[in-house]
Order: structure tokens, then sequence, then C-alpha cells
């Protein structure tokens, strides 16, 4: 197989010579951003994981649940999954009842069109 050859296919062409060049310039362009960064970030607390601002707890004290962490979020959305979890059973077949449906409804909604 000859790299430098162009396959010609209906909607465009495919070179691996130019995808090969925008590989190299991409990873040019991430190591010239990443060698701007600053050196000394993992210097004191920079090392320390990041617990939505908490302190980080004491050794065997490291348990977090995620009603914890999430909150902020859960409660900005109360109003869509309020309305959501009641839907949520947890029965696989329920999901593929809903996914089909929705398959239905958009061949229907494309057949229309």
């Amino acid at each position: 197989m000859d790299p430098t050859q162009t396959l010609a296919t209906g909607s465009g062409y495919w070179s691996p010579l130019l995808w090969l060049l925008a590989l190299v310039v991409g990873l040019a362009v991430a190591l010239v951003i990443r060698s701007r960064g600053r050196k000394d970030f993992r210097e004191g607390e920079g090392r320390a994981p990041f617990i939505s601002g908490n302190k980080e707890p004491e050794q065997g004290g490291g348990h977090i649940p995620a009603s914890n962490i999430y909150w902020g979020f859960l409660e900005s959305m109360k109003s869509y999954y309020g309305r959501l979890v009641p839907v949520h059973t947890g029965v696989p077949t329920d999901y593929v009842a809903w996914l089909l449906g929705i398959m239905a409804l958009m061949l229907i909604i494309g057949l229309a069109t």
C-alpha cells in the first residue's frame, strides 16, 4: 500500500499523510501549551485531591457519599428529577420499551417528512 496515495470516496477523500501531519501538528500544539504551564503546581496543597473545596479527611475517614458531592447539582435540577425519578424503575425491560417507543416515534416522524 502506498501511503502517498489518496483514496477517493463518494463524499471526499482520504489521505493518510494529511491525517498523520494533522496528528503531528496537534501533538506539537499540545506540547507547546503544556510546556508553558506552571512548573510548581504540585507543591504544597497542589498535590491534595479536590473534594468540592473540603479538606481531605484523616486516614480511614475518606468515604464521601455521592449525595454530598452532587447536592448542588441535584438541588438546582429538582423539578426535572422530581418528574424523572418516578419513571425510573430499574427494570431493563422498561428501558427497552422506552427505546423501542422512541425509535418508532422517530421512524414515523422520519417517514412523514
